[in-house]
């Protein structure tokens, strides 16, 4: 065997080597986001607000490719065979739940989705084909095979499809974003101080913020004052992280019925629940791509300013140039027109 052959192979061996690493790594996040998911129902094995997987399939499929579904299809099945009632059950909801991740894949990559969402578009794209449509896959997949095995009580199929569907855009909305803030971060260079005292101030605002959800004092509305500084100052870097951790307090009042879910029906606090997740990453998402676009603009409004001014100053350079008496054209001007000398 000659040396461009060994050599390939190795290529090969290592590229493999490297898929299933990522394909394994997308499978065990797929698995442990939904054990974080599973822990936080509001009623065991029924009612989930927010299904994190789905976040993570998403923003694994944006940043690798669609080869990596693999792992997508291997921890749905992993996180499902624990409970559905049998294999078949188990298998079609991971056919779905894979489905749907592929589908809000190809629905943004259809219209030109930036992971970077730096464009109002978008931050529309994802809240509107990601999460709204592409989960209506998993939802409907879900909600049929439980109906066909019996597993729902008689008029349960729309609230387990409401749950499901809800369940599911909420872990789109809120974590995709935060994965895919992650996966652009660089280590921050000539940062002021300024800009540190900040960050840290809103770090704590964001856990007194949490807090104060969970008191008995309904304060749940404050979470958008900060949604707000955190879009204005820090754009999708700030943004995204605020609306998950204010999601996550949320979500910790409403399972331990505290705050403003306390003394509600399950019912009226999963619609509330659902409604303050939902408004919390439309807040985030929409905010921060509006500013970000507005900066790109300023941006781009001062680079024209000062190439205009650098033009000007070339030009009126090349016009002092000229030696006094002497037109562009290089004649005197005194002998113009047969003017008489001396």
């Amino acid at each position: 065997m000659d040396v461009p052959m060994i050599v390939a192979r190795r290529h090969m061996l290592r590229s493999a080597g490297a898929a299933a690493l990522k394909i394994g790594a997308v499978a065990a996040l797929y698995y442990v986001g939904g054990e974080l998911g599973l822990g936080q129902q509001l009623v065991r094995g029924q009612v989930t607000p927010l299904w994190p997987p789905t976040g993570i399939a998403l923003a694994a499929l944006l940043l690798f490719g669609p080869w990596v579904w693999p792992g997508i299809a291997l921890g749905a099945f992993l996180i499902n065979v624990s409970l559905g009632p049998s294999l078949p059950l188990v298998l079609a909801i991971t056919v779905g739940n894979t489905l749907a991740a592929l589908c809000s894949y190809w629905l943004l990559r259809r219209v030109g989705f930036r992971t970077r969402m730096n464009r109002l578009w978008d931050a529309i794209a994802l809240i509107c084909l990601g999460a709204f449509t592409g989960m209506l896959v998993s939802a409907t997949v879900g909600g049929v095979v439980l109906s066909l095995a019996d597993a729902l009580p008689v008029g349960g199929f729309w609230p387990t499809w409401w749950v499901w569907w809800t369940g599911d855009a909420m872990g789109v909305l809120l974590v995709a974003p935060v994965l895919l803030v992650l996966s652009s971060a660089r280590r921050p260079k000539d940062v002021p101080a300024a800009r540190w005292a900040e960050a840290a101030l809103l770090v704590a605002a964001t856990i007194c913020v949490g807090i104060l959800e969970t008191s008995p004092t309904p304060l749940i509305f404050l979470a958008f004052p900060l949604l707000t500084w955190a879009a204005f100052r820090f754009q999708r870097a700030g943004a995204a992280p605020c609306a998950l951790a204010a999601s996550i307090f949320a979500i910790y009042a409403a399972t331990h019925r505290t705050g403003p879910f306390a003394g509600h029906t399950l019912l009226t606090a999963m619609i509330s629940l659902q409604a303050f997740n939902g408004a919390a990453a439309l807040t985030a998402l929409l905010l921060s791509a509006v500013v970000t676009e507005r900066n790109q603009t300023l941006e781009r409004v001062e680079e024209a300013c000062r190439r205009l001014a650098d033009m000007a100053e070339r030009s009126a350079l090349d016009t002092g140039s000229l030696p006094r008496g002497v037109d562009e054209h290089g004649d005197e001007q005194g002998e113009r027109g047969g003017g008489r000398r001396g």
